[in-house]
């Protein structure tokens, strides 16, 4: 029969239908009685013979295989069905004769039934009314014992048809006390019982569902896993007859078992449409959800309208669930073998407390749980459970039944990669860690601060008001998909947001601002670290650091104030690098130097130095050490402490330094000599300046990425007392020559405002000219140089006679010359001395007689 057929081709009294004797050959003969005495199996998998057995069980099986996908293996519905109206026809066979064996082992082997339809029509008040239709036939070929199958076919062939009268069915579960599951009442069925003739069934009958508390255990059974086998017990008072002769009434009671992998398990479903949005009553939201499922059965049935409540897991397993919505179904029209689209609406209302609440001995509380699941995209498990108040249109056994059972429906995740399009970081400050903060601490790592706003695209089922009020983060930094280390925001951050409509194709985004404060950073890659350093210093496109992050953030929506936690971010921060020459409008300069000590290598000295800040961020430095190197030979080190670095000019920074060239050797102190002598001559000098091991105590990570790149930069200039413009950083600033006493005077400037220098012998010679000397000036008496200007005592000076210097000089008595000078000179600073050189040009000098 077809299955678009609905109405019953047989009212309750009707006969089957007969066709002409025929073998049958049907790709599908299933036996209803087979040969063997132990309990039948629904995988169609038979026990081995029991021949003390009393009463033979009941199997549906096939021989022959099945072609095309109509006649692959029956599903639950249709054998359940099926194996009740066989028994009948069986019982009707074997009860009917007062024969020997033979003719009830006949029976068993030789019955066929071939289910063709089962439509559910309707859901009434009292079950469901099903449409059967099946047909039947005896094919004797199918027994092997000669004697059953002659004894067996003589004894049909003489009863012809046997009937029925109708019957009620109870099926019930033997192994849970005997609970009745249904009941359905048979119609009077007529049964061909001549080899080869084949019997129409078409009845329409009403099952009726027993214990809901039998149909409950049987369900968490099921969806925990725990059910391994399902054993059903029909029983049935059969009357039957042959012709007018009635053969009384006989209690039948056939078994039939469902192994675990024959029952049907929970169709696989998509989600075509889901919406959120806010609900027309406040603190309430609305969910419009559309599923499909193709339904593989060959059952077709209405389904009314249906409600259910929404629910999700407690903190424990043995926590009750939690009552999240209330959602209806709109009526769903099922065809067999065919797709299955339901509409559900969901109310939900204020979330319950029990919701939020953060369980016992952890951090997360249940909606925290199943948000992170559902945002790393795994599926989210919901429970869905029929409403203990439904419409008043559900039948109270459909309400009973769908409240006592509780399902686990997985809802699939979604990860929110991709959602961030845009991410920048603007007045940006840096806080270098504090030296003398224990490891464990915040304050011994670095720290950054500034201006954060996040793009951030928003799903399309988000048609909600919300507002962003507060985030933490923990993040990884990464650079070239190496990472770089790792930022921590412990403390909740001030945070406002604001939806932002799409325009075209585009869907809305919300634009998140907040700023961070002092988040620390710690460099887990020194290699990286440097990399990225010297990217920003030296490169000349925008440095992109990648952010993985998991972000805590506290909402309002119109549930209340939610709190998000482990949201998983993901975005890229290009950092702008410093623009070309931006290294040489450092311009450091230095002064009021005042010497702390030393020793017969060493100096150690402060001074306050101005430099010009050229990068767009600025930074806090507790405490921070580096070295100073010259040629690649360490000559002494600077520290600073409590240091703030603003953009653009920074003034008066006091800065401790310790000049020490022995750190590089005799190649060193060499050097060291060299460049002092170079700097006082007034020469365009140089220092590098590297970080080290130990630049910041406690930062050995950070240190070493430091420690990778050098940074050159012209030598501090120092200011001078009685600098010009055109006179600058000239340690001798003028010079006044005695012709007749053959003597000289110098005006030396010191750099030093606090401390005396001393000059143990000096070996000078002036030139004129450049080229041509004037005279020249061995004094071995020391004599001081005292901060600021001073004048030296008369220094004997032996001409050059025979030179053209000479010959100036005489020239220019009562008036001036520009000499040069190169000195050799022997210093003395405290228990420092060094013996260094000097050379001036275009000194001015007074010739008197």
């Amino acid at each position: 029969m077809p299955e678009q057929e609905t109405s019953p081709l047989l009212s309750a009294a009707t006969k089957g239908k007969t066709t002409p004797p025929k073998r049958s050959d049907s790709g599908e003969s299933t036996p209803l009685l087979s040969g063997s005495s132990a309990t039948p199996r629904y995988d169609g998998e038979v026990d081995e013979h029991d021949e003390n057995a009393a009463i033979p069980g009941q199997s549906l099986s096939s021989d022959a295989p099945p072609s095309g996908s109509a006649k692959k293996t029956r599903r639950w519905p249709s054998f359940l069905a099926m194996a009740i109206l066989a028994a009948l026809i069986v019982a009707i066979i074997v009860l009917a004769f007062i024969v020997p064996e033979a003719v009830q082992e006949y029976a068993q082997q030789a019955a066929v039934i071939e289910p063709t339809n089962l439509a559910l029509e309707s859901i009434t008040a009292n079950g469901v009314r099903a449409r059967i239709q099946a047909n039947f036939h005896l094919d004797g070929s199918r027994v092997a014992n000669d004697h059953v199958r002659r004894v067996g076919k003589a004894a049909t062939w003489m009863a012809y048809q046997l009937e029925s009268d109708q019957t009620q069915v109870h099926v019930r579960l033997p192994d849970y006390d005997n609970i009745l599951l249904g009941s359905a009442v048979v119609p009077p069925l007529v049964v061909n019982l001549r080899d080869g003739d084949v019997t129409e069934f078409d009845f329409v009958t009403e099952i009726i569902p027993g214990e809901v508390e039998g149909i409950r255990i049987i369900a968490n059974e099921w969806l925990e896993g725990g059910l391994e086998k399902l054993r059903l017990n029909g029983e049935a008072d059969l009357s039957i007859k042959s012709g007018i002769i009635p053969l009384g009434m006989h209690k039948v009671s056939e078994s039939l078992v469902f192994e675990a992998n024959k029952i049907p398990a929970i169709p696989q479903y998509n989600i075509t449409r889901f919406n959120v949005a806010d609900g027309p009553i406040n603190g309430s939201m609305l969910a419009d959800v559309s599923l499909s499922a193709f339904n593989e059965y060959p059952v077709g049935l209405d389904i009314p309208e249906l409600a259910f409540d929404i629910l999700v897991a407690g903190c424990a397993t043995s926590d009750p669930f939690i009552l999240v919505a209330e959602a209806a179904t709109s009526g769903v029209h099922v065809e067999p073998r065919s797709n299955v689209e339901a509409d559900v609406k969901a109310v939900i209302r204020e979330l319950p407390k029990s919701l939020t609440r953060v369980c016992p001995d952890s951090t997360s509380s249940p909606l925290d749980i199943l948000l992170r699941r559902f945002m790393h995209g795994d599926p989210a498990t919901l429970f869905v459970r029929g409403s203990r108040h439904p419409d008043g249109d559900t039948p109270k056994w459909v309400a009973d039944l769908l409240s006592s059972v509780t399902v686990p429906v997985p809802f699939p995740g979604r990860t929110l990669d991709g959602l961030i399009r845009n991410f920048s970081l603007t007045d940006v400050h840096f806080t270098m860690p504090d030296p003398f903060a224990d490891p464990d601490d915040p304050e011994s790592s670095p720290k950054v601060s500034g201006n954060i706003l996040v793009t951030a695209d928003l799903p399309s089922e988000m048609n909600f008001a919300i507002d962003v009020t507060d985030v933490r983060a923990t993040a990884d930094v990464l650079y070239k998909s190496n990472k770089m280390g790792e930022l921590n925001l412990r403390e909740w951050q001030r945070a406002n947001s604001t939806r932002v409509e799409g325009k075209g194709d585009e869907g809305a985004s919300l634009k998140i601002e907040s700023r961070i404060v002092n988040a620390p950073l710690n460099v887990t890659d020194s290699a990286v670290f440097s990399e990225v350093v010297q990217a920003l210093l030296f490169g000349s496109k925008p440095v992109q650091l990648h952010i993985n992050a998991l972000v805590d953030i506290k909402v309002q929506t119109t549930l209340g104030n939610l709190t998000l936690k482990e949201v998983p971010a993901e975005g890229k921060i290009p950092v702008k690098p410093l623009p070309k020459g931006s290294t040489d409008s450092i311009y450091p300069k230095a002064g009021s130097l005042r010497i702390l000590g030393t020793t017969s290598d060493s100096i150690t000295l402060q001074a306050l130095v101005n430099i010009t800040n050229p990068t767009p961020y600025t930074a806090r430095i507790p405490y921070a050490n580096i070295h100073v190197l010259n040629n690649g030979s360490i000559l002494g080190s600077a520290t600073v402490e409590d240091l703030d670095i603003v953009k653009g000019p920074n003034l008066n920074i006091p800065v401790t330094a310790k000049w020490n060239p022995t750190m590089g050797g005799a190649h060193g102190r060499k050097i060291g000599r060299n460049i002092i002598s170079q700097y006082l001559s007034g020469w365009n000098t140089s220092i590098t300046i590297k970080a080290h091991q130990d630049s910041i105590p406690g930062q050995p990570i950070l240190c070493e990425g430091l420690s990778r790149f050098n940074l050159t930069l012209a030598t501090p200039k120092l200011d001078l007392p009685g600098d010009t413009p055109d006179e600058r950083s000239h340690f001798i600033r003028d010079a006044t020559f005695h012709f007749f006493s053959s003597t000289a005077t110098f005006t030396l400037v010191s750099p030093l405002h606090f401390n005396t220098l001393y000059l143990d012998f000096v070996n000078a010679t002036a030139f004129y000219n450049h080229t041509d000397p004037v005279g020249r000036i061995v004094y071995d008496m020391p004599f001081s140089a005292p901060p600021g200007k001073s004048q030296t005592p008369r220094l004997p000076v032996t001409w050059s006679l025979d030179s053209v210097g000479y010959d100036a000089i005489k020239k220019a008595i009562g008036g001036k010359l520009k000499l040069d000078a190169y000195v050799d000179v022997d210093m003395r600073l405290g228990n420092w001395q060094e013996s260094l050189w000097y050379e001036g040009k275009g000194i001015g000098a007074s010739i008197q007689l």
